[in-house]
């Protein structure tokens, strides 16, 4: 009996390392599309291949770059680019917004090539200028190595880093038309390019409005997800997810129920000191659960020219941790 007892519990830890195992080779995380702020996840800061999730940063620091919009050459070596491709041909002429709609849409490596070579004069340079944006904007656990996503054991990020990717980009006003985008056609002399979205959750009733889909051999399926709802918005990122569709729905609807569109504090004009008041202009909204507004502190910068009335900021932070900052009017 006594050996019996033995050989079942051998066979119990075997089988829970060979599952902790199987978890760590997979991610998610949920974060506030309007702050950042870390919402929920798993694994979230593990580094993991991202596959073609790396395109959002491509796009982000192409535009970023301030490099002008004209036509680009294609080389043989963006023609030739290995995997998913919208099928450039080598000497052809593209514009290079075209470009970026086949890279977010099509998720074209071929574009990333060509992309990379018109910001950076070279992939190389390129790739040095993707990962000093990614350290100027605080992805402290994410390497790139191409522009593309195609696997490198170096080419790594996590799912929070990667959520914070779609996050900054989506700010740009030309990202996000991109990205929002359900199809897009381009037409140069004889040639016309139609290309769809890719992410088959734009423009369904999940209330997903951006994102990005990825999938390699070694990173398996990858999804990024910006879903709007009822004045919330949120973005999703799972990581070797191989029902990524139904997990981002569910984790969506999840935190949609769980979280709460607070204000803080409402438009108007506030006595912040004798003699001193803080116009807002706006009012500042939250994510909270029902707990968490304790959390919460306030903290108005007031210049000091002693002007009659000089623009202030607004500080709401959670947990010490600033969240959002906004101007105010300081009248005296």
């Amino acid at each position: 009996m006594k050996r019996a007892l033995i050989v079942v519990l051998f066979f119990t830890l075997l089988f829970s390392v060979g599952a902790k195992n199987a978890a760590a080779g997979q991610a998610w995380a949920v974060i506030d599309a309007d702050t950042g702020r870390f919402l929920d996840g798993q694994n979230e800061n593990v580094r993991l291949p991202i596959a073609s999730l790396t395109k959002i940063w491509t796009a982000f620091t192409v535009l970023e770059s301030g490099v002008p919009n004209r036509e680009v050459l294609i080389s043989s070596r963006a023609a030739s680019a290995e995997g998913s491709s919208i099928y450039l041909k080598q000497g052809m002429t593209i514009d290079s917004e075209a470009l970026l709609y086949g890279l977010m849409l099509r998720s074209g490596n071929d574009a990333a090539h060509a992309l990379a070579e018109h910001a950076g004069g070279s992939m190389e340079g390129f790739v040095d200028m993707m990962n000093d944006n990614a350290l100027l904007y605080g992805l402290n656990d994410t390497e790139f190595t191409n522009p593309s996503g195609l696997h490198d054991d170096q080419h790594l990020s996590t799912a929070r880093d990667t959520a914070l990717m779609l996050y900054y980009a989506m700010k740009n006003e030309r990202f996000r038309k991109i990205a929002t985008s359900k199809n897009y056609v381009y037409r140069e002399g004889d040639e016309v390019y139609s290309w769809q979205n890719k992410h088959r959750l734009i423009g369904s009733d999940s209330g997903a409005i951006a994102g990005k889909t990825g999938f390699t051999k070694v990173a398996r399926r990858t999804l990024a997800t910006y879903f709007e709802k009822d004045g919330k918005n949120i973005i999703v990122v799972t990581l070797n997810d191989s029902d990524d569709w139904k997990t981002h729905t569910h984790l969506a609807q999840k935190t949609f129920s769980a979280y709460n569109l607070v204000t803080i504090a409402k438009k108007g004009t506030y006595d912040i000191l004798p003699g001193i008041e803080a116009e807002l202009e706006n009012p500042i909204r939250l994510l909270l659960k029902k707990d968490e507004k304790d959390k919460l502190s306030n903290l108005i910068r007031i210049p000091r020219d002693k002007g009659k009335s000089s623009k202030g900021l607004w500080t709401v932070s959670f947990d010490n941790e600033a969240l959002l900052t906004t101007e105010v009017l300081i009248q005296r």
